[in-house]
């Protein structure tokens, strides 16, 4: 094995190491984008901040991903990085949705008869985002396993 080889797999163990510590607490952190009927400030309270921080460490952890990625490809890398910059815009119009709820959480209660359209239509956005969001993710860790298949598997044998 040449040099540049045995270099090359080195870094590559060294970031996938990384990466799978970020990935065991990202899944500590275990955030739904299921949407509740919880019509109390104190609860949108909390899910956006369990949300800001499940968000922040995915940022790391897709960080991580394309770094990892980058070794190898840079032309899948940067593919990759649009990901990533889509992943943080979907974040912060999720947390946008959520903080609107949170002022008004009489929203997210459906038994209101009385909802204005403004309301139902947040109502609607904070489901339709919370799907977009879920499927974006899944979508990236599609990719990077395809990827980890293609490229990285090889190096690391």
């Amino acid at each position: 094995m040449s040099q540049d080889q045995e270099n090359l797999k080195k870094s590559v163990k060294e970031y996938s190491d990384k990466l799978a510590k970020l990935g065991i607490v990202l899944s500590e952190i275990q955030f739904s984008y299921k949407v509740k009927e919880k019509p109390s400030k104190e609860y949108w309270q909390k899910r956006i901040d369990d949300f800001k921080k499940y968000n922040e460490k995915g940022m790391q952890y897709y960080n991580q991903v394309y770094s990892l990625m980058n070794l190898v490809s840079k032309e899948e890398s940067q593919m990759f990085l649009l990901r990533i910059s889509k992943f943080h815009h979907l974040g912060l119009a999720l947390i946008k949705i959520m903080e609107q709820i949170k002022e008004n959480p009489s929203i997210s209660n459906s038994k209101d008869k009385q909802q204005s359209q403004w309301s139902k239509e947040i109502k609607n956005q904070i489901t339709e985002h919370s799907n977009i969001c879920l499927h974006h993710e899944m979508d990236m860790n599609t990719s990077f396993r395809e990827f980890y298949e293609k490229h990285l598997k090889k190096i690391l044998e």
